[in-house]
């Protein structure tokens, strides 16, 4: 048999034992397989094949309200600079402004994308476009990336959850049109724990006998009417039974971190977050996204980023630290997000107003090469002139690290198919 046939009848052979996996067990072994002219074109979107992730879970900052890129991550010299100063990293070429003294030290784990431009120039748009990489509709919720992770790539862990929100309100998608078993867990205060998740009044006889006498007072009404809906209802009981009885449930405890550690991130709601946040993926949940409000500075924009990034400078730059030293960085992609930038012009409340036009992001970890910029805006931060980079094309980028097929077809429930990113290609060149 000649080479070329060869590799081609193995390409067939790996594509069955795909598919077989697949349709029986649920899962898939050859995630990028799917791209290989051998085999298919998938969607026809020549997207690079990955057979080598880095990542295996993501810790997701998103800064909701739209964070000024002028006054933290593209710093000008320019007069739309304001009274905002620069601070020197320890990475040539790399500027950040003042307001991130504490990570200009980390400047050599981190790859800032300066030429982000979005077309969703509100918030609550502009907040599902970042989470879904998706026009926000009326008659369907899309997924987010959490959702993704599970759906397309399974969980580590299987008594904890495979996606956690932190500090979130009531606008994020969630698991969208994804079954509940996708759900991300919402946590609301990380300093509390998990509440309920104790047996109030029941000792664990009594607590399964009455479990078992639910499912068999439910069995005929599954049976008849075998919907979606039901089988939803039955996997949140049988998940917040699993997650009650896991023996690594104290991850969400943080009163087990020394007062030290606690400290260096930031006894603020957010750092305590972050902190939550390491501790999960230490127990292989696999996306934990913490969220810091705040951002929308349409007033005193200077005094207020200042405020927002002290708490973000903190624990990010505790966070970096702490997963470096644990070697868990390379395997650990870190994400700084939000929906927009910030006008380079103040407006008169001495405050930056939306601008979706160009705005930055931040990557670190996970296999991405630190101590580089990619993109640029023009000299006010008005215009990207370089590395433009649509939002559906850095989720790609993060996906890409993660090694998850970016043209696998999901099926709403509607049946109309969709996939991971819309039409987003990675920018393969931060690895």
């Amino acid at each position: 048999m000649s080479t070329q046939n060869f590799f081609q009848s193995e390409l067939n052979r790996r594509a069955y034992l795909s598919y077989a996996a697949k349709s029986f067990l649920g899962v898939s072994i050859l995630p990028w397989v799917t791209n290989s002219p051998a085999i298919g074109a998938g969607l026809g979107l020549n997207r690079p094949v990955n057979y080598a992730p880095k990542a295996k879970n993501v810790i997701y900052l998103y800064m909701s309200g739209g964070m000024s890129h002028l006054d933290t991550f593209d710093p000008k010299t320019s007069e739309v600079k304001g009274p905002m100063g620069q601070v020197k990293t320890k990475t040539d070429g790399i500027a950040l402004a003042e307001t991130l003294p504490l990570l200009a030290n980390h400047s050599d784990k981190i790859a800032v994308i300066r030429g982000l431009t979005s077309t969703k120039g509100a918030h609550e748009q502009g907040n599902y476009f970042m989470h879904t990489s998706y026009d926000k509709r009326g008659t369907i919720v899309h997924p987010s990336m959490g959702s993704w992770l599970t759906r397309l790539d399974g969980r580590f862990n299987p008594t904890l959850p495979g996606a956690v929100v932190v500090g979130t309100g009531n606008q994020h998608p969630l698991s969208g049109f994804l079954s509940t078993q996708h759900q991300p867990l919402k946590v609301g205060a990380p300093g509390k724990g998990l509440a309920n998740c104790e047996h109030k009044g029941f000792d664990e006889d009594t607590f399964n006998r009455n479990l078992n006498l639910s499912k068999n007072l439910d069995q005929a009404f599954v049976q008849k009417y075998n919907l979606a809906k039901v089988r939803s209802y039955a996997d949140i009981y049988e998940d917040a039974v699993r997650l009650m009885r896991s023996k690594d449930l104290d991850a969400f405890d943080l009163s087990q971190e020394t007062q030290g550690v606690r400290d260096a991130y930031g006894r603020d709601k957010f750092g305590q977050g972050v902190l939550l946040a390491r501790r999960l993926v230490e127990k292989q949940v696999r996306f934990v996204e913490v969220q810091l409000g705040g951002w929308d500075t349409h007033n005193n924009n200077y005094e207020r980023v200042y405020e927002r990034c002290d708490i973000l400078d903190q624990a990010l730059s505790a966070l970096l630290d702490d997963l470096h030293k644990r070697g868990m960085l390379e395997e650990t992609l870190v994400v700084l997000a939000t929906e927009f930038g910030r006008t380079p012009d103040y407006n008169l409340n001495e405050g930056r107003d939306h601008y979706p036009k160009a705005f930055s992001c931040m990557l670190a970890g996970g296999g991405v090469r630190g101590g580089q910029i990619w993109g640029a805006t023009d000299e006010e931060g008005r215009e990207v002139v370089d590395g433009i980079t649509q939002i559906p094309d850095f989720n790609a980028t993060i996906a890409y690290a993660l090694g998850l097929p970016l043209d696998e077809i999901v099926f709403s429930p509607s049946r109309r198919p969709f996939t991971l990113v819309d039409k987003g290609q990675p920018l393969t060149q931060l690895f």
